[in-house]
């Protein structure tokens, strides 16, 4: 969006999300609308997600992620340690003797959600990473009390 988002904050008060780069939500409630970004695969993520849930009317789920699962949400297929063995231990580019790391960040549920499996939002902005434009006209709707309104010809996959 680059220096269009200076539009949207003079619309919107903008407080946590992936552009502000906030972990975590300011304890003001009721904001009008929140953006989340990625899917839900451990419990930091959960506890992110319900804290913006409590603190905003609206959420809107930002990228392929958080609309759908997204990459992560393919070891659904198999399983989370199955993956992680994969990836941490077998991997050909691992060396001899490589274990899983013992981080509370690392996918920790056994199933990976997308941000609708969890709760309900508005609206969703689908895409990885999610069109520029798309995301400033999801924004500039919400942030004049709009409901957006996506249709096929604001989706560019060019």
């Amino acid at each position: 969006m680059d220096e269009r988002i200076l539009q949207v904050a003079e619309l919107a008060d903008i407080r946590s999300s992936p552009i502000t780069d906030l972990k975590e939500p300011d304890k003001k409630p009721a904001w009008m609308w929140a953006v989340l970004e990625g899917g839900i695969n451990n419990t930091a993520n959960e506890e992110v997600a319900r804290k913006f849930r409590q603190r905003a009317k609206i959420l809107v789920a930002l990228g392929d992620c958080a609309v759908f699962g997204g990459v992560p949400a393919l070891r659904n297929f198999c399983g989370v340690q199955e993956a992680l063995q994969r990836a941490y231990v077998e991997a050909e580019s691992n060396e001899a003797g490589s274990q899983i790391p013992n981080d509370p960040e690392l996918a920790t549920m056994t199933k990976t959600r997308a941000i609708h499996e969890w709760c309900r939002w508005i609206t969703n902005v689908p895409g990885c990473p999610p069109d520029a434009d798309i995301i400033f006209y999801v924004l500039s709707e919400l942030a004049q009390g709009r409901k957006p309104e996506l249709k096929n010809d604001l989706l560019h996959w060019d």
